[in-house]
């Protein structure tokens, strides 16, 4: 937004989603249930799975509503190293096939898609009968969702995790089913701005837009602990070592940035694992860049590893969210980050508690090196309190509050 640096120079403030001006706001005819209050609401939320940075919210939201149930199509995919841990929570596997094809974006990397398509979940619905429905995704099991509350009046809530960046070059059946699912809904979320524009153009009332990013766990928020001056500048990535993550690009920026810069030691760590890792091994750095790699880590590890930077880089060439920046900026590690990435959009602030770049753009990528990596001790420090106080309001009840109110606006119709 257009003030956010003198905005974050306080209390943390909610971002709020911006809008197309240009696009008419499109109301669509409702019939709706009753609504009831929230304690009596009989929810299910259906989704791919449940990975760690979500279960919080959705316990949050557990407690928050009569019963809910968490439907999900696999109990993990199998590009995740994590284990499934479902907590307090209601889960249940439904019947899926799961497809996978390889897709070459327009913005010149690769991804492997996973789509899945939980096939009973119209006959659940109607079994269950639940008093609001809470759907991931713009695919099959939202598309039986919506009929299941077209033919019953009960309110739909669609989760859309996308942004303009990441949904470019999609097939025309892509299209036409979100052109119709989209103003079909009675509440959307989204994880940003882009994605707010993004459903304006498929049909989207922006007053059935809610703002809910992801929240991940929560550090201890006493006093940061002093960072040790000298030494080398520390720099954490967090993520998978594929093409849409950005790393190798970053990693030869770095290279450059060290033969521009001769004497000035920076440690690069990575953590995660990838098809990518050998042709990253293989870049040529200068004697003062050092690169190290962890491979993969459970999730109760990130925190510790996140502490022990002094700057974290998300490099994205496309995320709907970027789970790195948040954790990053609760535990006071100031971030480089891309601006193909909604978290990045949202939550940092050029020279507050980042730095911003565009990653389709090598010179743009160096400049941010070049500020952060010039940054002073006690800029940093500045940066610290500034980057954990950003994302103070960031916390599993925020969320799983947003996830009612989703719901709620759903149901008033």
């Amino acid at each position: 937004m257009d003030d956010r640096g003198a905005a974050h120079a306080h209390a943390p403030e909610v971002p709020r989603l911006e809008f197309a001006p240009d696009l008419p706001r499109r109301a669509a005819r409702r019939r709706r249930r009753p609504a009831r209050p929230a304690s009596d609401l009989r929810a299910v939320f259906l989704t791919n799975m449940v990975p760690p940075y979500r279960l919080p919210e959705l316990e949050a939201l557990d407690r928050k509503v009569g019963e809910l149930q968490v439907w999900v199509s696999t109990t993990m995919e199998p590009n995740r190293h994590w284990q499934p841990d479902w907590g307090t929570l209601k889960v249940v596997p439904q019947r899926n096939l799961t497809l996978r094809r390889d897709r070459r974006h327009p913005g010149g990397y690769g991804e492997q898609q996973i789509l899945h398509v939980p096939w009973d979940t119209l006959p659940r619905l109607w079994r269950t009968r639940p008093d609001v429905v809470l759907s991931a995704d713009l695919g099959a099991r939202t598309l039986q969702a919506s009929l299941y509350c077209r033919l019953t009046s009960t309110p739909l809530v669609v989760l859309c995790g996308m942004s303009e960046s990441t949904e470019r070059g999609r097939g025309r059946t892509r299209r036409v089913l979100r052109r119709f699912l989209v103003p079909r809904a009675d509440a959307l979320t989204v994880t940003g701005s882009s994605g707010a524009r993004y459903l304006q153009r498929l049909g989207g009332d922006p007053g059935r837009m809610v703002f809910l990013p992801y929240s991940s766990f929560q550090p201890d928020r006493g006093e940061l602990p002093p960072r040790p001056s000298g030494g080398p500048l520390r720099l954490l990535v967090a993520g998978q070592l594929i093409e849409r993550k950005g790393v190798l690009p970053l990693v030869k920026a770095l290279a450059r940035w060290g033969r521009r810069h001769p004497g000035r030691p920076v440690e690069l760590h990575l953590v995660g694992s990838g098809p990518l890792a050998a042709r990253i091994d293989a870049v040529e750095l200068p004697a003062d860049v050092t690169l190290r790699r962890s491979g993969d880590v459970a999730y109760g590890e990130l925190p510790e590893l996140y502490a022990g930077a002094d700057v974290s880089v998300l490099p994205s060439l496309g995320d709907e969210w970027g789970n790195s920046v948040n954790e990053s900026l609760a535990l006071g590690v100031p971030v480089i980050g891309s601006l193909r990435s909604q978290a990045v959009e949202m939550l940092v602030h050029d020279g507050v508690n980042g730095w911003l770049f565009q990653p389709d753009e090598p010179a743009s990528l160096d400049a941010a090196l070049d500020r952060a990596l010039a940054v002073t001790w006690p800029e940093l420090e500045r940066m610290r309190a500034a980057a954990r106080e950003s994302v103070r309001f960031l916390t599993p009840e925020f969320t799983g509050g947003q996830l009612l109110a989703a719901a709620l606006l759903a149901s008033q119709g």
